[in-house]
């Protein structure tokens, strides 16, 4: 009876060994969640602060300034729940954010037009208008698939985000277009205004009413035929200094070997 009653107790004793054992994995694996969740959150934060520091690169209008701010607040409601200690500082940064989005919505802004937008002249700050255009546009496309931005504005502000990304494009190839010419790097130059200019008979087919398209196309031509022009003017100076060398080649002392 006493050796039933022992294995019994220690029967119990395996259970309730393996009982908290599975109960401290559950609280592992929650807290590891919750760790993985709020890291997450904070990224969704920085990322969307980054662009909107960015911001002022171009031409943004408050509709997708509006969208950020939302997606920060967002993030932030959701890190508060979850933060544990850290509540409090994600409640402030919260209280900041949502007296934004109120004043953004309270007093809404026509978007500044970007046919004066210019591009800019440092080529790193290039790479990074490029690279916040591109996140931008996924934002606002994750942002509608959730319901978030209604149809309207997400066709608005896309279409806009791609006739950015166009200006930038074409701009770019231009402005390497004249800098090889510069350096008589003509066979460059002329590669660069032809893709341009079919870049921009592309685009034209699907909107032949932007003035902006019209405006390139004439622009890129003249670039087209200066290039074709200069380098017309420089191949019989390349043949002639080929010839020289010919010559000096030909007269130079034998060598005796």
């Amino acid at each position: 009876m006493i050796f039933t009653l022992v294995l019994v107790l220690i029967g119990a004793l395996l259970f309730l060994v393996i009982g908290v054992n599975v109960v401290q994995q559950q609280k592992e694996k929650a807290e590891a969640e919750r760790r993985a969740e709020l890291a997450r959150q904070r990224a969704i934060i920085d990322e969307t602060e980054e662009i909107l520091s960015l911001t002022g690169m171009f031409p943004c209008s408050t509709q997708i300034v509006l969208v950020l701010y939302k997606r920060v607040q967002d993030a932030l409601k959701h890190a508060k729940n979850i933060a544990g200690n850290q509540a409090p500082d994600y409640e402030r940064r919260l209280n900041d954010i949502s007296s934004q989005v109120t004043n953004i919505s309270s007093n809404p802004k026509n978007s500044p037009p970007i046919e004066g937008f210019r591009l800019p002249d440092n080529d790193k700050q290039i790479l990074d208008l490029v690279k916040v255009l591109k996140k931008l546009k996924a934002i606002l496309r994750a942002e509608h698939n959730k319901g978030k931005v209604d149809t309207t504005t997400f066709s608005e502000e896309e279409a806009r985000i791609d006739s950015l990304q166009l200006r930038i494009n074409v701009d770019s190839m231009l402005s390497r277009a004249r800098t090889a010419c510069a350096t008589k790097q003509y066979g460059s130059a002329k590669q660069m205004v032809t893709k341009a200019l079919s870049t921009l008979h592309a685009i034209k087919a699907q909107t032949p009413n932007d003035p902006f398209i019209g405006r390139k196309v004439d622009e890129a031509k003249t670039m087209l035929d200066e290039v074709m022009g200069a380098q017309k003017e420089a191949a019989p100076v390349v043949q002639q200094n080929k010839e020289e060398e010919d010559i000096d080649v030909l007269f130079q002392p034998k060598k005796k070997w």
